[in-house]
């Protein structure tokens, strides 16, 4: 098919059809980034091979499996989050709330390889269980993780890795759970515009069982008020 528009229009009257390769990179980038939304951010923290401490944002992040737990990521280049895990084959996933919204963002800038963003960002550092690489002791939850493989897709590195030990803060569990109201995640959307999770509710599964019995589009669950599942 061939694309409706040769460059981003300032306003649409027609649906957008795209082939990405008659967009500029950057523009795809923007048309994505803006689509797929929200997205966790992997605020990840790493120990350079010189000892100097790194903590950069990710938000190509995501869990990929629970048994045994992995997560990945993509990082945009070599940069030094990516250069650090290949050198010491470990890393922390600090999740980002909204309490640390703010210094998650500086963390973002380019500082310099040998410069400490913790430092900088006024950050404290907690001891890791199970990686050498330090955790954010602000963060409210934190993953980590041994590195699985490095894979380069396009101009990015997908990091696959192994979540080894996991640190949940008390004041965000209830009931045997995380609570997501007390844990207060922050979404990144697209450009410089975050947000938090918003109202919650709840949908319950529905099995083969119960919509067999049922006419077409009849047995569709609705949305309940968030509580215990």
């Amino acid at each position: 098919m061939v694309s409706s528009h040769q460059a981003p229009p300032d306003d649409l009257q027609q649906p957008l059809e795209l082939d990405p390769a008659d967009w500029e990179a950057r523009q795809v980038y923007l048309l994505m980034t803006g689509l797929v939304v929200p997205r966790p951010i992997a605020w990840v923290s790493t120990r350079s091979p010189a000892g100097v401490r790194n903590v950069a944002p990710h938000s190509y992040f995501n869990m990929v499996s629970a048994a045994p737990p992995h997560i990945v990521f993509s990082s945009t280049g070599e940069k030094d989050t990516l250069r650090n895990i290949r050198a010491s084959g470990e890393f922390v996933v600090n999740l980002v709330t909204m309490d640390v919204v703010e210094e998650m963002n500086f963390t973002a800038a380019d500082l310099p390889p040998d410069e400490d963003e913790f430092t900088w960002a006024g950050l404290r550092e907690a001891p890791a269980a199970r990686v050498a690489a330090p955790r954010v002791a602000q963060a409210r939850a934190h993953l980590e993780c041994h590195l699985v493989d490095v894979v380069a897709v396009g101009a990015n590195f997908l990091v696959v890795a192994e979540v080894v030990h996991v640190h949940v803060d008390r004041t965000v569990w209830v009931d045997g759970r995380v609570d997501p109201v007390r844990y207060q995640p922050v979404c990144r959307l697209s450009g410089t515009a975050y947000a938090p999770i918003g109202e919650v509710f709840r949908l319950p599964r529905q099995r083969w069982a119960e919509i067999r019995v049922s006419p077409p589009g009849a047995s569709i669950p609705r949305r309940e008020a968030p509580g215990r599942p």
